[in-house]
């Protein structure tokens, strides 16, 4: 269990009743504006997909997903969704989506190895969105476009819960910052990565970190990436490597940063075949999804996943995602939540 974050004096600004309320008008109004701003029509999705196809993604490679036998199919497994990064682009090629347009969904996942604390939990919950792109939009400027018009939404559903609740005051900046993860760490070369993420998040409020899965010039990664849907290694014009980043903000509750959405440009042909055999990982070339990408037969895009509960969290002021949700916790952890104010659902 990671370590519990106990805001001192913390109240809840919102009961139980207007927390649910709350999170009903905040997935309403983000997911409506998100849909408008990229141009996305809402499909279904799978909570469970089929072993062995390169469908599910695998995270940072150590992840166990959830697996169990199905009967009917003589005992092939099925793995539950860590997320549907790869699904998704599958789906914008099966339903032929053109350029400029794409598609979202619900995505509940379970992720059995979480370390648990304030931010994570065993059940996942986010905004899968997926959009096709032109290969002259294989660019930063058109990424940044992109993150800009999300945390435009995001400041939006901002201002509509102060609207609506008078105790919930706005504290997004109006601008978010971009920085690469190389140049962040030259700038604090002697701080981990989640340190130079609280430094870079609270100097300006709001941040996207570009280049999130390569090695960097001290040999580690900022964070992991799976090698097979963003695109973390092809060069761009400033010299840099990565088409993809983090949404950060400063969450002045916990008193530290907080990511509110992973995305990118997604793989290309070449990039794919590059990053595989940077992971070692060539062997999943010969899987359904990756023949199909390496056979020409997805279409470019750009997508992500946006944290539905943490979105929530954030909004509504709360102190710890399961005020949000309703999961499993360590009883230690629900018996000291509830003595700091912040009683888990």
């Amino acid at each position: 269990m990671a370590q519990l974050l106990k805001p001192a004096d913390y109240k809840a600004l919102l009961d139980a009743r207007k927390t649910e309320q709350g999170i009903k008008l905040v997935k309403d109004f983000f997911q409506q504006n998100l849909s408008t701003e990229l141009r996305l029509h809402r499909v279904t999705a799978p909570l469970f997909v089929m072993q062995g196809l390169g469908i599910n993604d695998n995270l940072n490679g150590t992840e166990r997903p959830v697996t169990f036998p199905i009967k009917d199919l003589g005992d092939r497994k099925a793995e539950v969704v860590h997320s549907l990064a790869k699904w998704k682009r599958l789906s914008l090629a099966e339903q032929q989506i053109p350029e400029g347009f794409g598609i979202y969904t619900d995505m509940n996942a379970i992720r059995a190895d979480e370390e648990l604390d304030n931010l994570h939990s065993l059940y996942v919950d986010q905004w899968d969105w997926e959009a096709v792109i032109t290969r002259e939009q294989r660019t930063i400027d058109f990424l940044k476009d992109v993150v800009r018009r999300i945390y435009g939404a995001i400041r939006r559903t901002e201002f509509l819960v102060s609207e609506h609740y008078d105790n919930i005051k706005p504290f997004l900046p109006r601008d978010i910052h971009f920085i690469h993860s190389e140049e962040l760490l030259a700038m604090y070369p002697d701080l981990s990565p989640k340190e130079r993420e609280d430094k870079i998040a609270k100097e300006y409020g709001a941040v996207f970190i570009i280049g999130i899965g390569g090695k960097l010039a001290n040999g580690e990664k900022h964070d992991g990436r799976s090698p097979d849907y963003d695109d973390w290694s092809t060069p761009t014009a400033d010299g840099r490597r990565g088409l993809n980043g983090d949404i950060l903000i400063w969450y002045p509750v916990l008193n530290r940063a907080v990511e509110l959405s992973s995305m990118g440009i997604r793989v290309d042909k070449e990039a794919l075949l590059r990053q595989l055999d940077i992971c070692g990982d060539n062997d999943r070339k010969e899987l359904y999804f990756h023949q199909q990408l390496l056979n020409d037969k997805l279409p470019l895009s750009i997508g992500g996943g946006i944290g539905q509960s943490r979105l929530c969290m954030v909004m509504l002021h709360k102190a710890h995602v399961g005020e949000i949700q309703a999961s499993i916790w360590p009883d230690e952890m629900r018996k000291e939540c509830k003595e700091a104010g912040m009683p888990l659902i």
